[in-house]
């Protein structure tokens, strides 16, 4: 094997942590739906991650104000739903028509489920100390949905710059994890 060099500015598509997931929020009359790849586990129970969502996208606003949300979790199917939703802005753009995405209330938080999304989480924001500095958000998840027919779902996973990896086959080995 030889390594050659590789750009800092690209190190994080080495990196990517799991499946694209399409962040939903609302406050008020505002709702919005924006894909998120930046973010990451940080314990089991009560589960919480951490994310990050710019200040440039309306979903921040949104997420600071009402201080809950819902991560759904695509397929390859709606991929291009996925890419259009990042491609635009819900400032300005009503994402859920556009791009014909059907939505559900949850059950413990006022952002919706995307019906066609293999899961959804919904979470309260538990932490904001982060968003400051690095508009980082901390998550609990309250309540979660799956569809039990999809043993295996093909996942979008970002590679960066429009470049995406569709999970496959999966592999069970022996763990200690509980």
């Amino acid at each position: 094997m030889r390594k050659q060099r590789f750009a800092l500015s690209r190190a994080y598509t080495l990196l990517e942590p799991g499946p694209v997931v399409l962040l939903t929020t609302a406050h008020r009359d505002a709702c919005n739906v924006m894909p998120m790849s930046w973010y990451s586990l940080l314990d089991f129970e009560p589960p919480l991650l951490a994310c990050v969502v710019s200040a440039a996208n309306h979903s921040q606003s949104l997420l600071r104000a009402s201080r809950q949300c819902v991560l759904n979790i695509p397929t390859a199917e709606l991929a291009r739903q996925v890419v259009g939703c990042g491609n635009c802005s819900g400032a300005d753009t009503d994402k859920f028509s556009r791009f014909k995405l059907a939505h559900s209330a949850a059950s413990q938080v006022g952002a919706p489920l995307l019906d066609a999304c293999y899961a959804s989480l919904e979470c309260r924001v538990v932490d904001t100390r982060m968003v400051r500095r690095y508009e980082q958000f901390v998550l609990e998840v309250v309540a979660a949905w799956v569809d039990i027919s999809n043993k295996d779902p093909p996942t979008l996973h970002h590679r960066g710059y429009g470049r995406f990896m569709v999970a496959g086959p999966s592999i069970q080995l022996r763990s200690k994890m509980r």
